[in-house]
């Protein structure tokens, strides 16, 4: 019990000390023991600190025990070790819902959509596992939107309706964000409006949908909705905000906003000081924008630096641009966007030389700019490609079918 409420509730180091204390003793841990403590170390993402639990488990042979498997799981997705994960889940002999959905959460989690919706259909297939519950498509509807796997989520929010399973604000939030993403702001409204006692994420899901599409009115309207019903806005909210009034040219707005943050008693981090910069950034107004980075009470980071270096490309400040990408270079080394922005603005000036050098600096970090790909998926398998692309294992037969299409198309043409 002692373990199971610092696993709970903290502080979670004192979990793996009552476990210690408990192993010294010679008291032996069982298959309720586990679960908590690896919880404890997937709340810490201590992955270390887990994999030797993990030894304890299976000397104690409760490796294929149900409830510790899905404590690993859950562990190894946290600890962002999703290969590990995968491995323990295809090792539980009994799967439950739980396991099914633990599965999906982490890899969704760790920037797998694919995976998870291969997954999740093979779960569907399966008569011997679980049927999808609420938390399951609580967890898959994220992998939709970042796959835009838009089909999928118009299936789930039908199995929703079909099945009566309730649409509380979790679950609604999920859908009005997949509904945001596919330009389908009237059904997200109508989702909205279905939930029935509605918290922070389902009013923020709401307001960044409208915002995302240049609704910045009802954006607003909303939120003096939202100061009605008694919640209270956090952070998430400011930022959905800030970012509707940037986009929309909302400068008296966003800045009124801004400071009524402190009313709320929200604290102001990089990310809301980042949206400012580029309000005032795509207003032209540079000079305060510069001046506001100079008086946060924080250090400047990637964030605000980038949104004035995008400004500078809007109203073509060179000067102000070379010290915008002077910082991101040492912030946010890695980023191939950075150094292509300034050598674009250097070449429209007609300035090749110091294009030249920015491209080389480029090269010489080894920086790599993100390649686009497409996919497609043929029989529930998603195959990813770019131009030119060689390393898929049907390449010959792709190239040679592409080949007679275009035969076809010019015989067609004569």
């Amino acid at each position: 019990m002692v373990i199971q409420g610092y696993a709970n509730v903290g502080p979670f180091v004192e979990a793996l000390n009552v476990y210690d204390r408990m192993r010294l003793s010679g008291v032996p841990a069982n298959r309720y023991t586990y679960p908590f403590v690896l919880k404890a170390c997937g709340a810490m993402r201590d992955g270390k600190r887990g994999r030797i639990v993990h030894g304890h488990v299976v000397k104690c042979g409760l490796d294929s025990d149900l409830f510790v498997g899905n404590a690993l799981i859950a562990l190894y997705s946290k600890c962002e070790e999703i290969e590990i994960s995968r491995r323990v889940f295809d090792e539980i002999p009994g799967k439950d819902s739980v396991s099914w959905n633990s599965m999906i959460s982490g890899y969704t989690a760790n920037g797998n959509p694919h995976e998870a919706l291969m997954l999740f259909r093979t779960m569907l297939q399966d008569h011997a596992a679980s049927l999808p519950d609420h938390a399951t498509f609580v967890c898959i509807l994220p992998a939709c939107v970042e796959a835009s796997a838009i089909e999928v989520g118009f299936w789930i929010h039908s199995y929703i309706i079909k099945s009566s399973m309730k649409v509380d604000a979790v679950l609604g939030s999920a859908l009005i964000t997949m509904y945001a993403n596919c330009g389908r702001v009237t059904t997200a409204r109508v989702i909205f409006d279905q939930i029935s006692e509605k918290n922070v994420g389902a009013w923020s899901a709401m307001m960044r949908c409208y915002g995302m599409h240049g609704h910045a009115d009802e954006a607003l309207q909303m939120f003096s909705q939202f100061a009605e019903s008694g919640l209270r806005p956090d952070g998430i909210v400011f930022l959905c905000l800030l970012s509707t009034c940037s986009h929309s040219g909302f400068i008296t707005k966003g800045l009124e906003l801004f400071e009524k943050m402190g009313e709320y008693g929200v604290a102001k981090s990089e990310k809301h000081y980042a949206c400012v910069v580029d309000l005032l950034g795509r207003a032209g107004l540079l000079d305060q924008a510069v001046e506001l980075i100079r008086t946060m009470p924080m250090e400047a980071g990637k964030d605000a630096y980038g949104a004035l270096l995008g400004a500078c490309r809007i109203h073509n400040n060179i000067e102000l641009a070379e010290k915008a990408a002077e910082k991101l270079f040492v912030l946010d080394p890695e980023n191939a966007g950075r150094y292509i922005l300034l050598a674009s603005m250097y070449e429209d000036a007609g300035r090749w030389e110091d294009a030249g050098r920015v491209r080389k600096l480029l090269r010489d970090n080894n920086v790599k700019k993100p390649t686009g790909s497409s996919s497609i998926e043929v029989e529930c398998m998603y195959h990813t490609f770019g131009a030119d692309d060689e390393s898929h294992p049907y390449t010959d037969q792709i190239f040679n079918t592409l080949q007679r299409l275009d035969r076809i198309m010019e015989t067609l043409k004569q």
